[in-house]
């Protein structure tokens, strides 16, 4: 053979082998991405053949799909279809659009995975009907059911996790939204009722427990400040503060006061953990400007803040902004100025501090599953940060537990269980106070963390408390995952 032939021959063998790996890499590495690809019609087709599968909670479906009588086949149908709107969302083959559980895990419900695919071959050779994956969530219906019938008339949001493994067991968005009206085959109907959704003034199509306009996190935030000065090294919750009745923000002429007008108890100095008990405003933003931007950063970042999860919903994230100045830095004591979060970031510094400092990644979805009940996927718990030693969450659940036995946040008291938490009334723009809880029970083996938020002043004006309205719903809330 010439040299010429040679250098031909491995040439064409190159090409070849160049071929045979893009195929490969299409076919198999690249295979569920071109499946999910909306501009994929024929997948699109192909789906409209399978019944999609259930989301479940517990034995229950709150997602199901019901045969039609047109090209689709199929129809989504929810069950409680408001409450459990933030959790599903809707699925629409006439429009191509779905959001919730059902976008997020569009792959598996609609059995188009390129594994999936393989049973689905099998199944058709074997004369049986197509359906898709089904996926078992990890919500606990009694809980969701409190938080829904808690938020009635009010726009906010409620996250409750299991706080040693990050298991979300509920999440809930007021006013909600019907989405059967959006999961109906005629387009108009569809159409009209998303605009007209979108044009209501309190904005129902937002999930405000994991987005929307986030707000700030007021007192609430002050739990991340202790951490952070526990974290220091330089402070116990003991260390004392001065304690005026007014305090001017550092390098401004701007004062700012506590709630009650007055100094925090009596004295010329206050604690941490009295600032905490009481929820006073002045010492934690005194705490805030001695501990500097960087340093509550770095804390509040080992919580969550800055960080984008996917649940697997996309959250947005929570906001601790960087080179905050000295007056900026010490609104965001007692969690004002430029800090904003969510629910489920709340949620996650109330079950840190409740799992002994180890932050958890939340999650929402504990398995997909076949139609025979076979475990398709299961999913597992997932460390995120170590936020604060054991021994201080040890030492911060105490006062969190005062708080509520004695001091700011009474409205989550239960009988015959020791509740740990703190409240927050949060000033936003020209807007009534954003209404805040979170915190976690029973103290010593917390079972349940939970946050609420409530907007617009739970409809009371500038009067409306993190305590009077907020704490009250998360009681709700805790009793029910405690049976109780």
């Amino acid at each position: 053979m010439t040299k010429e032939l040679r250098r031909l021959s491995f040439v064409i063998l190159a090409m070849f082998l160049s071929l045979f790996l893009a195929t490969s890499w299409i076919q198999v590495m690249d295979a569920d991405n071109l499946a999910q690809n909306p501009a994929n019609t024929r997948t699109r087709l192909d789906s409209y053949q399978i019944q999609r599968g259930s989301i479940l909670v517990g034995d229950s479906a709150i997602a199901s799909s019901a045969p039609t009588d047109d090209k689709y086949q199929y129809q989504r149908v929810y069950t409680d279809a408001a409450m459990w709107a933030p959790v599903t969302g809707y699925f629409n083959p006439v429009l191509q659009s779905s959001t919730g559980i059902e976008s997020a895990l569009n792959a598996e419900l609609s059995g188009t995975t390129s594994n999936s695919l393989v049973a689905e071959i099998e199944r058709i050779l074997s004369g049986q009907p197509q359906q898709g994956l089904s996926v078992k969530l990890t919500m606990n219906a009694n809980a969701q059911r409190a938080a829904w019938d808690a938020l009635q008339g009010l726009q906010g949001a409620v996250v409750a996790i299991e706080p040693s493994t990050g298991r979300i067991l509920a999440m809930a968005s007021t006013p909600g939204f019907d989405t059967n009206k959006l999961a109906v085959h005629d387009a108009k109907a569809v159409n009209t009722e998303h605009d007209a959704l979108v044009a209501d003034p309190t904005k129902p199509l937002y999930n405000r427990a994991i987005a929307g306009n986030l707000n700030p996190p007021g007192s609430t935030f002050k739990l991340v400040v202790a951490s952070a000065a526990l974290n220091s090294g330089k402070y116990t919750l003991d260390s004392t503060l001065p304690n005026p009745a007014r305090y001017t923000l550092p390098g401004t002429s701007t004062q700012i006061s506590n709630a009650s007008g007055t100094t925090c108890g009596e004295g010329e100095t206050t604690t941490i953990a009295q600032a905490i008990i009481r929820s006073c405003n002045i010492p934690m933003a005194e705490l805030a400007a001695e501990l500097g931007d960087k340093a509550i950063r770095e804390t509040a970042e080992k919580y969550g803040f800055n960080s984008e999860f996917a649940i697997p919903l996309k959250a947005t994230p929570s906001k601790y902004p960087e080179g905050l100045n000295d007056p900026q830095t010490a609104l965001t004591g007692f969690g004002q100025g430029q800090v904003t979060a969510t629910p489920l970031q709340m949620a996650m510094v109330a079950a840190g501090i409740a799992n002994g400092g180890a932050v958890m990644k939340p999650r929402m979805v504990d398995a997909v599953i076949r139609d025979d009940f076979s475990v398709y996927k299961q999913y597992t718990d997932e460390a995120f940060d170590q936020a604060m030693p054991a021994d201080q969450a040890k030492a911060l659940t105490s006062v969190m537990v005062q708080g509520v036995s004695s001091g700011a946040a009474t409205g989550a008291r239960i009988d015959g269980v020791d509740v740990a938490g703190k409240t927050g009334t949060a000033q936003n723009g020209s807007n009534p106070y954003t209404l805040w809880f979170t915190g976690f029970a029973p103290a010593e083996n917390p079972k349940v963390a939970v946050a609420v938020v409530v907007e617009d002043g739970g409809g009371r004006g500038q009067s409306g408390s993190g305590n009077g309205i907020a704490a009250p719903i998360a009681k709700k809330v805790i009793e029910a995952v405690l049976g109780r």
